[in-house]
């Protein structure tokens, strides 16, 4: 008598912890560089360099890299500056050993940068990480018996959602964009923002399908035109292959993307001009494959000859609850935040969104954060210079996930799927967006699963105690299984001698019991 098993590929956090730093430094403007007048914008970009777990706990090391357009002392010209402040930091996380997976999540929670003088900037930065480990575990089930005596069984279904494949990868894009001809030649580039949109993946056989926008801005420095600031705008579709040996089509990608190398240069066209931006941007990939299956597995058993007893684990199955996606809509008049500076001409919003809170309520969770937008313009107050104005909005949004519960596992991914801002006059903006919510949640169920048995001679003692015919009547919760298990008879004799067409029994029924009658 032998069980045959499979094993279930399960992923699970075993545990998970959190901080937040403090990252500041004053930097000097290099001598190559123009004097600063004022502050237009900055962006940070958390590089993680080493995730290294411990003895409960897990060392990170990294970069914060921030970029700063300013306004010089030229009227009208404007440039910018890179400065990098490097982090070690030590978590303390119960439960961690040497040699785990940790997955690290960091967030840019605040970014100020300031002006000291002319030739000095200050640059605070507040971080937070999360992180967790993650745990790969197989558990073997029992989903059937080979046997050559009479032994009676039962299979239960269990719908199972199974880790087939987690792994870091990058996706590597290149992309030309050509200037309009009414610009004149890029004769030197100040300052690019890199966005992605409506990005999508899709598992294929031995491979993953990404499509999705990529939207380029640029400021620069014309040729013949040192004295001005010019740019340039523009979206652009993308769609590629990533190889994935093991994947399969209908398989459910849960997979996040973040920015990470982004090269930025101007090429000559087919005129010998420059006046193509070439970029080389590549996104940094977390995948985690799953498969989803109708599992069915032994959930008990006995012998009719033999002392039969099933060993059994606890184990956390995980189920497919909802993989889907939910869009909020934002809709805001906001004031510049220097009304002495007016708008004259937009010329390019970017926006950026921080969750402060999710929580999970009824058949759904809620989610609260703010997004914030960076726009710059010309201002109309005296000659026409390069200003900036910050606002942030605040949203709470509830995406529909029915029948889940705190116990359920969840993922949530946000990005920013349009974003307009219009003038409506020189001191106020219109600000219209739609952020987007891709979330994927697991039912955790807990289960006895069979994972091994002991088979034994029968007790005489106990088998002559038992009548060789009796009347059982059942009672509440009673059914045929239980009454053919209490006393070692096939549940086909039950139904033979009883006259029953199924299992189904109600409270009160008489059930005829004759130990070997067939």
């Amino acid at each position: 008598m032998e069980l045959v098993k499979k094993k279930i590929h399960m992923d699970r956090v075993g545990s998970r912890a959190g901080t937040q730093i403090v990252l500041e430094e004053d930097v000097n403007i290099s001598d190559n560089k123009p004097d600063a007048v004022h502050l237009l914008n900055s962006k940070g970009e958390i590089i993680m360099e080493e995730i290294r777990a411990g003895e409960n706990a897990v060392n990170l090391r990294g970069r914060l890299v921030v970029s700063l357009l300013y306004l010089t002392d030229t009227e009208g010209a404007c440039a910018s500056m890179e400065t990098v402040i490097p982090y070690e930091e030590k978590i303390n996380m119960d439960g961690v050993g040497n040699g785990d997976i940790i997955l690290a999540d960091c967030a840019i929670e605040d970014l100020t940068a300031g002006l000291i003088n002319s030739r000095k900037i200050s640059v605070q930065s507040v971080v937070s990480f999360t992180l967790e480990m993650e745990e790969h575990i197989e558990q073997d089930a029992a989903v059937d018996l080979v046997h050559d005596e009479p032994v009676e069984y039962r299979k239960q279904t269990y719908p199972v959602v199974q880790l087939v494949l987690q792994k870091k990868d990058i996706f590597r894009l290149k992309e030309e964009m050509e200037l309009s001809g009414n610009l004149p030649n890029v004769f030197r580039t100040i300052w690019n923002h890199i966005a992605f949109d409506h990005v999508e993946f899709k598992a294929l056989e031995e491979k993953i399908s990404v499509q999705g926008e990529m939207k380029a801005f640029f400021l620069y420095e014309g040729e013949g035109d040192s004295d001005r600031t010019l740019w340039y705008e523009n979206t652009v579709p993308f769609s590629g292959i990533i190889e994935c040996h093991g994947c399969r089509e209908n398989m459910i990608p849960d997979i996040s993307y973040s920015l990470g190398q982004c090269n930025v240069e101007v090429r000559q066209d087919f005129d010998g001009e420059e006046r193509v931006f070439c970029v080389e941007p590549v996104l940094d990939l977390d995948i985690h494959l799953y498969d989803e299956e109708e599992l069915e597995v032994l959930s008990d058993l006995y012998g009719v000859h033999k002392e039969i007893e099933a060993l059994t684990a606890q184990v956390q199955l995980k189920s497919l609850l909802m993989n889907g996606s939910g869009k909020c809509k934002i809709a805001e008049h906001a004031k510049i935040q220097n009304p002495e500076m007016p708008m004259y001409q937009l010329i390019h919003s970017e926006g950026e969104v921080r969750i402060d809170e999710q929580t999970v309520v009824e058949n759904g969770i809620a989610v609260t954060g703010t997004l914030t937008v960076t726009t710059l313009y010309l201002c109309g107050s005296g000659a026409k210079s390069l200003y900036s104005t910050r606002n942030e909005i605040p949203f709470r949004y509830v995406i529909e996930a029915e029948n889940i519960t705190a116990t359920s596992i969840y993922k949530l991914h946000c990005s920013i799927e349009q974003l307009t801002v219009t003038m409506l006059d020189g001191e106020e903006l219109d600000v219209k967006a739609a952020l987007q919510f891709r979330v994927i949640v697991f039912a955790v169920q807990k289960s006895e699963l069979i994972t091994d048995i002991k088979v034994g001679e029968l007790d005489p003692n106990k088998l002559n105690s038992l009548p060789g015919m009796v009347i059982c009547i059942a009672a509440q919760g009673d059914t045929l299984w239980d009454i053919g298990k209490r006393y070692y008879v096939p549940i086909a004799q039950l139904k033979e001698v009883n006259e029953l067409v199924s299992e189904e029994i109600k409270e009160g029924d008489k059930i005829l019991v004759v130990k070997g009658s067939l």
